[in-house]
């Protein structure tokens, strides 16, 4: 694991994160899950939904919003990756949702973004 400190932040963002949509009411089912088209950062459940959660995290010293580093080609890797995972598992016809979660980091205090069904 590296300790960089971006690396440390994106981490940190994905275990709050993990911790709100709990709070929700949310099941998470898996974190940080990797295959050869990319990589799924938390899978979770809502009822009957299966939600795949993109979360980026940003501190006060940087210059763009989260959302923003979700561009079109993070979409389309997205979407392969999130086909690969539902493949293994032979889930399909099943209710699936993109949301993106932008983590605020900025003076000890922690704020949430969270945009539901990008696609």
């Amino acid at each position: 694991m590296s300790n960089r400190p971006n690396h440390v932040l994106g981490k940190y963002g994905e275990l709050v994160a993990a911790e709100y949509l709990v709070r929700q009411g949310y099941e998470i089912v898996e974190r940080n899950w990797h295959c050869q088209q990319g990589e799924l950062d938390l899978v979770a459940r809502e009822r009957d939904q299966w939600v795949f959660v993109e979360v980026k995290t940003r501190s006060s010293k940087t210059a763009d919003v989260g959302f923003e580093a979700v561009d079109q080609l993070k979409l389309q890797k997205l979407r392969r990756t999130i086909a690969r995972w539902c493949e293994l598992r032979q889930i399909s016809s099943v209710k699936l949702r993109l949301d993106v979660i932008s983590v605020f980091v900025s003076s000890g205090t922690v704020r949430f973004e969270h945009l539901k069904q990008v696609f």
